[in-house]
């Protein structure tokens, strides 16, 4: 299976160039949701990536190696692809992966729950958080 479309590397290379942008002019940087999610068919072990930096390997993301302690930080594509698994199976890609959720909503589920599958239940009823309104046309003219 292929781990990255070339649909999902611009995506995740947009990020990466968004939040160094911001970094750069020392705006807040943004807080994307996942673009990606990786997991192990035998296993606990799941990863959700937000970016993917220049390089072409190093992924920027939620981590969980099924311990209980989910950790934002940065994983190789390249060793995820190289995981062998029992009975010949790989590190797969969740086709069907889609949030409406933050980074930092999914790695707060993520560690109170103490994993990134129980953090997906915890969020599976939530609503996505709201964007900022605008104020009415025909109110006041100021937010109040």
């Amino acid at each position: 299976m292929q781990l990255l479309t070339p649909t999902l590397r611009f995506a995740l290379r947009a990020n990466a160039i968004a939040h160094a942008a911001a970094q750069a002019a020392g705006r807040t940087e943004p807080d994307p949701a996942p673009v990606v999610k990786f997991f192990s068919p035998v296993g606990a072990a799941t990863w959700l990536a937000t970016e993917l930096d220049r390089d072409g390997d190093t992924l920027f993301g939620l981590a969980d190696l099924g311990f209980g302690c989910p950790e934002l930080g940065s994983f190789s594509l390249r060793e995820i692809a190289s995981v062998h698994l029992p009975f010949g199976l790989t590190i797969e890609r969740d086709l069907d992966f889609e949030t409406p959720h933050a980074l930092s909503v999914w790695t707060d589920a993520a560690r109170a729950a103490g994993s990134i599958i129980s953090g997906a239940q915890r969020l599976a009823d939530r609503p996505p958080n709201p964007l900022p309104t605008s104020p009415d046309p025909d109110g006041p003219g100021e937010l109040g």
